[in-house]
């Protein structure tokens, strides 16, 4: 047995493939004897298309393997009629196939290593019952782990296996003795609204060497970059600055003290509160329409405080409240505004990449590299369609005529972030991943009602990506958050906001699979805190 460190992982390397099958070989052939030898030392399981191989490796050889496969029909089927009338109904199986350990490994190393990997596996895809066919040599083992033996056994001659199960609850209550320490993901699944996931051609295209903002290759990349940007929400211009959606808002403020007449500002949450404190530091002339948090905007209300206010000048407006995961009616007041000659104005930091967005009757409008376009946080754009002068009254770098003078590059940039943000708008296919997240959005929604929560924002009213779940008093959300991040699940708890009102949020802005979502459920569903019955509904204040 060699001394060499061991690694466990998910098969991805043709050379891992073929030694999987020649391992393969020697064990159901050579040592059980399963399938008929053959000249070549090699056995490709029929489903290897479909199966996921956690593999040990030691130095460049596999000498552990184990298979896993979710779709049916299992090769159990085959073999047992009516399978489903054995196994625990409800739950989301897969099946656990190919256990193999080289002979001069089999001190029990490889094998826990493999455990804890098909654990981490089987909780990152959401299954929460595993099916076996287990040699009846090694019957008392997974007995041990908790493996429950079903209907007869399957089989001929020296290659007899018992048909089994496993529940995930029953196995973690085992898992931990056999395994000699505790239970827990390798890598937490983020359904947080910021930082976000980053797809990996995102990663590779940040990992670039770093570039002057001066040089010929920056400014050409630079400019496709706003092309494509304005082509995603049809605006005329975009201003990438350095800096987050804060910023951006802040911009925004200081061309807005330019205007000679006062302006309206529309509140339901925490972020159009934030942009009533961005309207007050700079010092704007204005009125506020505050709405109950989780409510849509009272249009009706809108249109009788403008009928009677013709001095407005300027609206001011969040389209996703992210606190509360309402979608404002932007196109509904653009064309409010358009009727009456103002100029509408809209943080759209986390709407833009999340769902459709039409900026062309848009005065101005901010935006953020880390939300819904899945890139690095660190830079923010502003949008707009008309001719913006540089003005001296304004702070610099707030400066958005100061930007256009210079080709959008006034100051010093950062190509990386620049290049990562390209890379995330061009790699997407934008209206599939809009239909994507109104559809997971909407499953996640009502699974999340079965298990007796109350969301926040109305199913009509709700923007995709953003669930807020409203606790009830005696559960904490904080608890509640910490207790998911120990079980690998990353959920947005901690803003001020959240806790205060006891809320806590799921949210897809960034790269995020079925899969993960499907765990998180299942996690929720058989975990006692997270599934609750009978919630008191609390008042959005």
């Amino acid at each position: 047995m060699s001394n060499q460190p061991l690694q466990f992982k998910v098969a991805t390397e043709e050379w891992e493939f073929e030694q999987v099958h020649q391992l393969n070989y020697r064990t159901f052939v050579e040592e059980i004897p399963q399938h008929q030898a053959s000249s070549t030392p090699r056995l490709v399981d029929k489903f290897h298309a479909e199966n996921t191989y956690l593999v040990c490796l030691c130095g460049s050889q596999v000498v552990g393997m184990v298979a896993a496969r979710g779709r049916r029909p299992f090769s159990l089927d085959q073999k047992l009629p009516n399978l489903d009338s054995y196994l625990p109904p409800g739950r989301r199986a897969c099946e656990i196939r190919l256990l193999s350990v080289e002979k001069e490994f089999r001190n029990g190393q490889v094998f826990r290593g493999l455990t804890a990997l098909m654990w981490q596996f089987g909780t990152e895809h959401g299954y929460d019952l595993g099916v076996i066919s287990g040699t009846t040599r090694q019957q008392r083992l997974y007995r041990h782990l908790g493996f429950v033996p079903f209907g007869p056994q399957v089989g001929k001659g020296e290659a007899m296996f018992q048909p089994m199960y496993l529940t995930l609850e029953k196995f973690e209550k085992q898992a931990e003795v056999f395994l000699r320490q505790p239970l827990r993901p390798h890598r937490p699944v983020s359904f947080l609204p910021g930082p976000v996931t980053i797809p990996q051609q995102v990663r590779r295209a940040f990992e670039r060497a770093p570039e002057s903002h001066r040089s010929d290759f920056f400014i050409a990349d630079f400019q496709k970059t706003r092309g494509r940007l304005c082509q995603l929400v049809r605006s005329c211009h975009v201003q990438i600055m350095l800096g987050s959606g804060t910023l951006a808002n802040d911009a925004v403020a200081a061309q807005l003290t330019l205007e000679k007449k006062p302006g309206l500002i529309l509140s339901n949450g925490e972020f159009g509160e934030r942009l009533v404190d961005h309207a007050k530091r700079f010092g704007l002339t204005f009125d506020t329409l505050k709405f109950t948090w989780g409510q849509a905007f009272d249009l009706d209300v809108v249109q009788q405080f403008l009928a009677r206010s013709p001095a407005v000048g300027w609206l001011w407006c969040v389209h996703s409240e992210t606190s509360t995961g309402m979608l404002n009616p932007l196109p509904v007041l653009q064309a409010l505004c358009a009727k009456k000659g103002i100029k509408i104005c809209a943080d759209c930091i986390s709407s833009i990449g999340l769902v459709p967005v039409n900026l062309e009757r848009i005065y101005l409008a901010s935006g953020a590299s880390g939300k819904g376009l899945a890139g690095y946080p660190g830079l923010c754009m502003v949008y707009y369609n008309h001719s913006i002068a540089s003005n001296t009254a304004l702070p610099r770098y707030l400066d958005l005529g100061w930007y256009a003078e210079h080709q959008g590059i006034a100051f010093t940039h950062s190509s990386n972030l620049v290049q990562a943000l390209d890379a995330a708008v061009k790699q997407q296919d934008w209206e599939k991943k809009y239909s994507e997240v109104i559809e997971v959005s909407t499953r996640l929604r009502a699974r999340l009602r079965e298990l007796g929560f109350q969301l926040l924002a109305p199913d009509g009213q709700a923007v995709p990506g953003v669930v807020t779940i409203v606790l009830p008093p005696e559960q904490n959300s904080s608890d509640f958050g910490q207790k998911l991040q120990k079980a690998g699940f990353l959920l947005s708890y901690n803003s001020d906001y959240l806790r205060r009102r006891n809320w806590i949020q799921i949210c897809l802005m960034g790269d995020y699979s079925k899969e993960k979502i499907e765990a998180l459920l299942t996690w929720l569903s058989r975990n006692p805190a997270g599934a609750v019955k009978q919630l008191s509904v609390q008042a959005a204040v």
